[in-house]
């Protein structure tokens, strides 16, 4: 399945990680079988404070203040702002590579 998600990821990053991107999707797990739950909307402010609380708070184990954390969500969806479709994989997976956490997954 995480195969399926690379092609994605390589049009935001150079080299993208397979286990990495293996590890986002076995931990995201079930909720990539729902469309709404696979996709991320940057323009709900509850999907957003859920991306910065759930996954950068609790899954990266980042304690940046949540200004800090808000403006990186920001940038990935600045950087994918082209994309009709957001994949949670691949903004997780941006996420997690600004911050250096790649390897968490690999």
């Amino acid at each position: 399945m995480s195969t399926e998600y690379s092609p994605d990821v390589a049009k935001y990053t150079k080299n993208p990680n397979e286990k990495a991107i293996a590890g986002i999707v076995k931990h995201l797990g079930i909720a990539l079988r729902g469309k709404d739950a696979s996709l991320v909307s940057c323009s709900s402010k509850e999907e957003l404070n859920r991306v910065r609380d759930s996954w950068l708070k609790k899954k990266l184990g980042l304690s940046d203040d949540d200004k800090a954390l808000d403006a990186a969500i920001k940038e990935v969806c600045e950087k994918m702002k082209d994309a009709p479709r957001k994949h949670r994989v691949t903004f997780y997976y941006l996420l997690a590579e600004k911050y250096g956490k790649l390897d968490d997954f690999a």
